[in-house]
């Protein structure tokens, strides 16, 4: 027994040092995403794909090494004498040879090496992107469950204390049974709500502790009165605009077209491997040949008579086909993403202006005044109910309303490929 009471001791010490280590940071976007830029292993390794791109040009760059060939008499019979190589009774050979590489085809792999670089950074880009759009659709869904969270808990304070003040009244009998368990169902409502609302910021706290590479603090998400205000109208930009400045900065739209200008560059290259390469050479032979001293002059090359390469050529060939089909459809891919973004940012824009700013504000001070009147017995407990349920839904649907009016924004700016609205 006492093992067991010890050890639920040394598990709750391990818990509380564990939830004191999570540090409370307070952080605004601009500095979750400057932490983001910094640290994001993900990010960090994917840029080393640009670097080895880069490193595989100055390697196509190079030509061929010359091959050195030495031959040497092994045993002399007449003089019973291993390893003669000397001047006056020994054999040796000596040649050289270079591969000379025919039809450009050191060229076109420097070019095929540049396109595969380019391609590396338009991969690395678009991957910014993308994750770069998943922390900022978190942090905007995690400070308005943030908020929610916050009007809940101004309910649960009030609706506790009156709840132990209706305990107490019915214990004396001057409430009934049936008001104060009307009561308090509505304080275990508002906790299972909050505790649903918890669980869904504690799994965006775990993905924006992912993506700035800090699990060791829990975020406090800071954004200032005007962040949604200061953002540049979105119906006062034309769709084609946006469109045209989709079809300039979507790296994935680039890498598509880049993968075209690749297999289009190595169908040249397979036509010039058909032509078959040079080999020259030198050959010195010390006394193996017709004359002592003798020297060579060598050039090789093949006969292409059967091997023309015609199965990596037709293969090049299907694959530029299948490329360009596939620009076509990224190309729709984009357009249409961003026409169905924008329509969606617009949408959120029409309805959250319909919304007066000074809703929230009033809404709170009704909650308060409410709260006052019902311990007055001014209302019943009914109406008291049915305004905090109203109170709930509205404070839940204006910060859902707000943040899926951000959350459209940060579609469209990653529809385009540029954050074209911003809070900055």
């Amino acid at each position: 027994m006492f093992c067991r009471i010890l050890l639920c001791c040394v598990l709750l010490l391990t818990v509380k040092s564990s939830v004191q280590a999570q540090d409370t940071l307070h952080i605004t976007l601009q500095d979750a995403e400057k932490q983001f830029l910094e640290k994001n292993l993900q990010l960090l390794a994917e840029k080393y794909n640009v670097s080895i791109a880069q490193a595989e040009i100055i390697q196509a760059k190079l030509y061929n090494n010359p091959n050195l060939t030495l031959s040497g008499n092994l045993y002399n019979p007449d003089r019973k004498k291993f390893f003669d190589v000397s001047n006056q009774y020994g054999q040796y050979e000596v040649g050289i040879q270079q591969l000379i590489s025919l039809a450009g085809k050191r060229n076109k792999q420097v070019q095929l090496a540049r396109t595969n670089a380019s391609m590396a950074e338009n991969a690395f880009f678009d991957l910014l992107r993308t994750l770069r759009f998943t922390l900022r659709s978190n942090f905007y869904q995690a400070y308005y469950l943030q908020n929610s969270m916050k009007a809940y808990e101004e309910q649960i304070s009030s609706l506790a204390k009156m709840d132990a003040t209706y305990k107490d009244l019915q214990q004396k009998g001057l409430v009934t049974l049936k008001d104060a368990v009307r009561l308090r169902s509505l304080l275990y409502s508002l906790r299972a709500d909050r505790t649903n609302m918890q669980n869904q910021l504690n799994d965006l706290q775990s993905e924006i502790q992912l993506l700035l590479q800090n699990n060791h603090a829990w975020f406090v998400l800071d954004m200032p009165e005007d962040a949604i205000t200061g953002i540049p109208e979105i119906r006062q930009t034309a769709l084609q605009s946006l469109v045209d400045s989709a079809y300039a900065n979507r790296q994935d739209l680039q890498l598509a077209q880049n993968n075209l200008r690749y297999n289009q560059q190595n169908y040249n290259l397979q036509k010039a491997m058909a032509v078959p390469d040079l080999t020259l050479g030198a050959n010195f032979d010390k006394r193996g040949s017709f004359v002592d001293n003798a020297t060579f002059l060598n050039v090789g090359i093949d006969l292409p008579f059967f091997n023309r390469n015609q199965g990596n050529i037709k293969a090049a060939r299907y694959s530029m086909d299948q490329t360009k089909l596939l620009v076509q459809q990224q190309t729709q891919a984009v357009e249409n993403e961003v026409q169905t973004a924008y329509a969606k940012a617009i949408n959120t824009d029409k309805m959250l202006e319909t919304v007066d700013p000074a809703f929230r504000g009033q809404f709170e001070q009704l909650l308060q005044a409410i709260t006052d009147n019902f311990l007055k017995k001014n209302i019943s407990l009914l109406e008291l109910t049915d305004f905090y349920d109203s109170y709930k839904e509205n404070m839940l649907q204006l910060n859902q309303l707000q943040n899926a009016r951000m959350q459209a924004i940060e579609t469209l700016n990653f529809a385009v490929g540029k954050t074209l609205f911003n809070n900055k």
